[in-house]
């Protein structure tokens, strides 16, 4: 969790520059007040705050526009609040909820377990260890899945990282202009290895890694990272954009980079 969600004082910034935003160029600091439930001196000390870092100009005695930077600040903060709340109504467990896990060890019908997130599956291990658990509703033998309900805490979770490896297209030299241990180092580590484009599947498999999907490579990407994966998509230079449209419209941060 961060930015605006991270602390008081981030969050209020957030909520009086959308107030700002909205009531923009009149901004009465009383109403901000009402609506933020603070002061109008705290507001008034917020403002000021805001105005110093650039993120709100001052055209006169109570008139205020938030600046490109403002903008630019309230859509990342917006932008991570809404990952938040994803993985709070995906992963944050309901008490009616049902749902199906991988048992790590034996477990039976009633037992508490501990659910976990690990290659993208949720995993239920016996023992109430925490933070997120859950009762088994069914017996299982480790490895294969189990059905949990009861659901207690958060699943932590951190969201993936993606690397977006670019192929040269065949008219730039395809598969063969592609250094294999630029390729190689630049999929180490990941768990999900992807592919778009002839050229990059070419110059995957001439390195001896079989990409785990050769089509709509970017939502595959998007997916795995959301559930917490390191991806590298390996794609042709003619379709990097599709690529990273489906990323971007899963708000997914990625880097770019060369193979």
């Amino acid at each position: 969790m961060n930015g605006a969600l991270e602390d008081k004082r981030t969050a209020t910034r957030f909520r009086i520059l959308v107030q700002i935003a909205d009531r923009q160029p009149a901004v009465s600091q009383g109403e901000i007040a009402d609506a933020v439930g603070i002061t109008s001196q705290a507001v008034s000390e917020y403002i000021r705050a805001l105005v110093e870092d650039g993120l709100v100009d001052k055209e006169g005695r109570s008139r205020y526009r938030v600046t490109k930077e403002g903008v630019d600040w309230l859509f990342q903060e917006a932008k991570s609040i809404r990952r938040y709340a994803d993985h709070v109504t995906e992963d944050v467990l309901g008490s009616v909820q049902e749902d199906a896990a991988v048992a790590t060890e034996d477990v039976s019908a009633g037992e508490t377990v501990t659910l976990t997130l690990r290659e993208g599956l949720l995993h239920a291990t016996p023992g109430a260890d925490g933070p997120a658990t859950g009762v088994a509703t069914t017996d299982a033998e480790a490895g294969t899945d189990v059905s949990v309900t009861g659901f207690e805490g958060v699943i932590e979770m951190e969201p993936g990282n993606v690397a977006v490896v670019q192929v040269p297209s065949i008219r730039a030299g395809g598969s063969r202009a592609v250094d294999p241990d630029v390729l190689r180092a630049a999929c180490e580590g990941a768990d999900v290895v992807v592919a778009a484009g002839v050229e990059a599947i070419v110059a995957l498999r001439s390195t001896g890694i079989e990409p785990a999907v050769t089509v709509a490579a970017g939502s595959v990407a998007a997916e795995a990272a959301a559930r917490g994966q390191s991806v590298a998509v390996v794609a042709t230079t003619d379709v990097v954009g599709r690529v990273t449209d489906a990323l971007r419209d899963g708000e997914v941060t990625y880097e770019v980079v060369e193979a």
